[in-house]
């Protein structure tokens, strides 16, 4: 179960693979996807993997990433914040 939820603002990513080179665990790839301005955005297969420590989201130049802890809520599923 992962322990923080990366989201990707898709059609803002310009592809510019800064958050891919400073991610620490190496989880960011980039899409083959083409989005709206004609990149591939960032995206992560791995979110379990994830540490929250947020350096993507800080290099980021356009703001296209937000990280969130998921919480357990009472029926045992996940949510985030």
């Amino acid at each position: 179960m992962a322990k923080f939820e990366v989201r990707f603002e898709g059609d803002t990513c310009k592809g510019c693979e800064l958050c891919r080179v400073f991610c620490p665990k190496g989880l960011i790839t980039m899409s083959p996807q083409i989005n709206k301005k004609g990149y591939g955005p960032a995206t992560i297969e791995r979110m379990d993997e994830c540490i929250g420590c947020k350096s993507c989201a800080l290099v980021c130049p356009d703001g296209a990433i937000g990280i969130f802890k998921a919480e357990q809520n009472n029926e045992g599923k996940e949510a985030t914040k």
